[in-house]
């Protein structure tokens, strides 16, 4: 989200952030861009009045729940204005993975369809004239699968400045760099699914075959069940959050065995930054890389992973080698200065052209009929309640 602010400020574009949860403590503060940071409420009627005199010409959506609960709002006092969904990922394929884990089955992709969250979410998406998705993968599951219409979907992937070669050679090499790491907000499932399966399946092996490496987790938010993971004698360290990512430069491998998830992965692409080669599962690399090797191992089973941490941990050449594939990636896949350029373009495009774009999705137009009127008047009977 930071980064795309940050392209429409770079086109002199006047933004404001409306969020239900401005005051949270972790929050990046926007005051230091320029930007005016509004609160909003849920379940009421001041939004409407605020969006008016705002009257933006562009409304994105941080995520489909967003979209529900403010799109038939902004719909009905502003339909002028341009809808974007910003999906960061699909929920709907994170829940149905999540699923088939719990459940021990085999995850199939046509099953994303069969969940309410699947309906929710695309729902949001035919609703909207445009939503940004950050994944190939993703693209291809929504245009293949759910039948969406193109479109009403651009790529846009993280947004990155090319990794010179002066940054590389500033880089601490493998002499000066000890340990393993993870990273990963510890109020999204996955990341902590991650850690214990870390801690219970493939630590254990690392840590007998190298007796002097430890493993450092770092993320923000640990509940009690990840601080009571802390192991002194096991060499298995819970960190907390970490407010100065550079400090990863100094370790030698990221571990990151994602069992489900979606979307792709800021702590993999940091690594990359960092010249720090990370070892993950399919999900976790997915959508990440193209045809281009990656700057590690991927690997679905733990035995393997464990094999692989060791073989990498001490191996010079190799590690040097899957270094230099994670900088590869970053710059011909990551390229700020395109994918803005891109995105600007489609939005410019929209501008022009909103009305034969809306005329096109009819589908969407019904959709945004029946559920302006559902969530309307279900908004509007909880914000009487709230009053008695």
């Amino acid at each position: 989200m930071l980064q795309l602010v940050q392209v429409f400020l770079s086109k002199k574009w006047q933004v404001t952030y409306a969020s239900t949860a401005i005051n949270k403590n972790n929050a990046f503060d926007l005051s230091n861009l320029g930007i005016d940071s509004v609160s909003i409420e849920l379940n009421n009627s001041n939004f409407d009045d605020f969006i008016v005199s705002l009257q933006p010409d562009i409304v994105l959506f941080d995520r489909f729940i967003v979209e529900e609960q403010f799109g038939w709002r902004v719909s009905e006092k502003i339909p002028n204005a341009i809808k974007i969904l910003d999906t960061e990922d699909l929920h709907c394929l994170r829940n149905a993975r999540e699923i088939a884990l719990k459940n021990n089955t085999k995850f199939i992709v046509k099953d994303i369809l069969k969940n309410d969250v699947a309906k929710r979410e695309i729902a949001s998406i035919l609703r909207c004239d445009l939503s940004l998705i950050i994944s190939t993968f993703e693209m291809e599951i929504l245009k293949k699968t759910a039948k969406i219409d193109e479109n009403l979907l651009h790529y846009v992937p993280f947004l990155f400045e090319p990794i010179t070669d002066k940054q590389i050679n500033s880089l601490p090499n493998l002499d000066n760099r000890n340990h393993f790491y993870f990273i990963g907000n510890f109020l999204h499932k996955p990341n902590y699914d991650a850690v214990l399966y870390l801690k219970t399946h493939i630590w254990p092996e690392i840590s007998k075959q190298i007796p002097k490496a430890e493993l450092h987790i770092y993320g923000a938010y640990p509940s009690q069940k990840v601080t009571q993971l802390n192991n002194k004698k096991e060499r298995f360290f819970i960190k907390g959050k970490l407010n100065d990512l550079s400090c990863l430069k100094q370790y030698k491998i990221c571990l990151s065995p994602l069992r489900f998830g979606a979307g792709i992965k800021g702590k993999l692409s940091e690594a990359m930054q960092n010249g720090t080669p990370s070892i993950t599962t399919t999900i976790g690399s997915e959508g990440m890389h193209a045809n281009l090797p990656w700057n590690g191992f991927v690997k679905n089973e733990a035995t393997e992973i464990s094999d692989a941490a060791i073989n990498l941990y001490t191996n010079q050449k190799l590690w040097k080698e899957l270094q230099t594939n994670g900088f590869s990636i970053i710059n011909k896949l990551y390229n700020k200065k395109h994918h803005s350029a891109l995105l600007i373009d489609r939005l410019y495009g929209l501008e022009k052209n909103l009305s034969k774009h809306r005329e096109a999705n009819f589908i969407g137009e019904i959709l945004q009929h029946h559920t302006l009127k559902s969530t309307k008047y279900l908004s509007k009977w909880i914000e009487e309640k709230n009053k008695v």
